[in-house]
């Protein structure tokens, strides 16, 4: 058997899940194995049914009280998470458990490695089945590809972001059978946990749903200058992001920030301006499918990196982008 976890946030699912069931699935043909799911708290119809579109034919729902939705205390615990995946693995003694290689996807499958004493690979882009697993993965952010054999009873494994074209097996119908279970959890389970949450955005559009982002780095100038960028924004329906340069000098929050300690962004086209294109952006911007770079410096690294590149001000193009949309739309 192949497991994935599919992670879910508040019962809203984490797309990235499906690239690790894609991968999942790939492994599952080699092996000839079975493909389940599981997941924490709730599973709705539409969840599913986009699972028997891969060829799940299980979904595993684990619950507890501590964690349960009426429960303010107790959001989000990594230990207790953990804990549903390793009773499972008790129970049905999985070949292989993936998940997506998000923070909270490397986070839980870390633990799960500590509390069962199984080796685990982040990052993952690529697997060859076998005694020993040969997986392909990420290292410093993208830059370098690493082969490694993993071995265990259990292979535990994540997948690397925006690495895995999602495929559906769309010829065959898959009925998805469910297994509800209650997770049995120790106080230890429950050291590390969220409580509540302060939310920043404003009703708009996220860093990582957005189908356009607008970035903005040093060029930017200032703080104030972020408003024709949110502006520009606005009017592409999309998010305004920012490199780690602008978040450290206070001109947009934490939250903001798109690279490799940051948000990691896949939106159909990427607005550059001002940045210069250090690597660390780069690996946040490389899920982007088109990348529109606006620079006054010709050779600035995120120009190479572009698929069309304007080299001037930002602070007169913009504005003429802008002006340009709202003359169109009369």
């Amino acid at each position: 058997m192949i497991l994935t976890y599919i992670e879910q946030d508040r019962e809203k699912v984490n797309e990235a899940s499906f690239e690790a069931l894609t991968l999942a699935r790939q492994l599952a043909e080699q092996t000839n194995a079975p493909l389940h799911a599981i997941t924490i708290g709730s599973a709705a119809d539409e969840l599913v049914e986009r699972l028997g579109a891969f060829g799940v034919r299980t979904l595993h729902v684990a619950s507890s009280e501590a964690l349960s939705a009426g429960n303010t205390a107790v959001e989000y615990a990594p230990a207790a998470y953990a804990q549903s995946i390793v009773e499972i693995i008790h129970a049905q003694k999985p070949a292989a458990v993936l998940a997506a290689g998000s923070e909270r996807g490397n986070e839980i499958m870390a633990h799960v490695a500590a509390k069962t004493n199984l080796p685990m690979a982040a990052n993952c882009i690529e697997v060859q089945a076998g005694d020993a697993y040969i997986v392909t993965r990420q290292r410093w952010g993208g830059s370098l590809f690493e082969q490694a054999k993993l071995k265990g009873a259990t292979k535990l494994l994540t997948v690397a972001p925006n690495s895995i074209p999602v495929v559906t097996n769309s010829f065959v119908a898959q009925t998805v059978g469910t297994n509800k279970f209650v997770t049995t959890l120790s106080e230890n389970d429950l050291r590390t946990r969220i409580i509540s949450r302060v939310e920043t955005s404003s009703g708009k559009v996220s860093l990582g749903e957005a189908r356009v982002v607008v970035g903005g780095g040093r060029g930017v100038g200032s703080a104030e200058g972020f408003k024709i960028l949110e502006e520009l924004a606005d009017l592409l329906g999309g998010a305004v992001g920012g490199s780690r340069v602008v978040t450290g000098l206070g001109w947009r929050p934490h939250a903001d920030q798109i690279g490799q300690t940051g948000n990691r962004i896949q939106p159909e086209l990427y607005i550059s301006c001002g940045v210069s294109g250090a690597i660390q952006h780069l690996v946040g911007a490389k899920g982007a499918k088109h990348i529109l770079a606006i620079n006054t410096d010709p050779d600035a690294s995120i120009m190479y990196k572009a698929d069309y590149a304007v080299i001037g001000d930002l602070h007169q193009v913009v504005p003429a982008i802008s002006a340009e949309m709202r003359k169109r739309r009369g």
